[in-house]
């Protein structure tokens, strides 16, 4: 592999990693203060996926699309805390898992319905089809913008983790929670902001990941299982984990896929290598994870408590 593929698939990696940074993200905020197990995360991706690319179709406006995620988002998390997700807070984890699970059948099958089973077409935004230059390396402008916006999305969590009254009471609400409610904090109405801000950046990165990828139902699941591995590699609960994680898992696994075939066929016969290569490449983030389990059960970035 010459340097300059190696540079761009590392640069395809990142950009894979901050679009799962911005699913793991909410996924790790809900089951790490609210203990909550939610597998209709992935649909809440597809969904603003299609919510955006349909204003988008409409008026032309790619920033217009983006912008309608966000209260599309905060409307469809009010009406599932309210409908579903209230009652199931005080259950067990595997009746999480259940109703969830239903959840993403539904979801899908609404898709189904109202954009059909075909691939729903959303082309990059014009003023973004070309390519920047980096380094003498030709780039797709487009695929910067994301990881530029993974990193402002990032540093907007740690702001308000780490630096703000709601940030504080979040994360004593994840360890105190009996204590934090004692002090008068309403922790029903703060978990209901968590869920709606997690909700709000899994939509934005379907809307994202729209233009390259296929907007379709069932897009959410196979994103919601490298988010997983994401939130064990980076530790529960952690957006700094969260983060680093998802660069680990994104830059492995894309660059694996390249990297490894072509060192395979220089040990094999190509027929062997061409068949062999791209199986173990896709098994690299799961190998990851569980060494990750075997040796540091908490993930390498926990939450530091205290």
């Amino acid at each position: 592999m010459n340097v300059t593929l190696f540079v761009m698939q590392c640069l395809n990696g990142m950009q894979l990693g901050v679009l799962l940074f911005l699913m793991a993200a909410g996924l790790t905020l809900v089951f790490g203060i609210m203990n909550f197990v939610n597998l209709a995360h992935g649909s809440l991706y597809m969904m603003g996926a299609f919510a955006g690319a349909l204003v988008y179709n409409t008026t032309g406006s790619f920033l217009l699309g983006l912008l309608a995620v966000i209260p599309a988002m905060l409307a469809l998390a009010f009406v599932l805390e309210v409908l579903v997700f209230k009652r199931l807070y005080q259950r067990d984890h595997l009746d999480q898992v259940l109703a969830t699970f239903g959840l993403i059948l539904f979801f899908n099958e609404l898709a189904r319905m109202i954009w059909g089973a075909s691939p729903y077409y959303m082309e990059v935004p014009s003023a973004l089809s070309g390519t920047v230059d980096l380094f003498g390396i030709p780039y797709p402008a487009y695929r910067l913008l994301i990881v530029a916006a993974g990193l402002a999305v990032a540093l907007g969590c740690y702001l308000l983790i780490h630096r703000t009254r709601v940030g504080m009471l979040i994360r004593a609400g994840a360890t105190h929670r009996a204590m934090v409610g004692a002090l008068g904090i309403n922790i029903k109405l703060l978990n209901t902001h968590v869920f709606g801000l997690g909700a709000v950046l899994a939509g934005l990165a379907g809307m994202l990941a729209g233009p390259i990828l296929s907007v379709q139902p069932g897009m959410g699941e196979p994103v919601l299982i490298l988010t997983m591995v994401v939130i064990v590699i980076g530790g529960i609960g952690s957006i700094r984990g969260a983060f680093l994680g998802a660069l680990i898992v994104g830059v492995i696994d894309t660059v694996g896929r390249t990297l490894l075939p072509a060192v395979l066929r220089s040990l094999f016969e190509r027929g062997t290598a061409d068949t062999a290569g791209p199986a173990l490449a896709s098994m690299l983030i799961y190998i990851l994870m569980a060494v990750v389990l075997a040796l540091r059960p908490q993930g390498l970035f926990p939450v530091k408590h205290g």
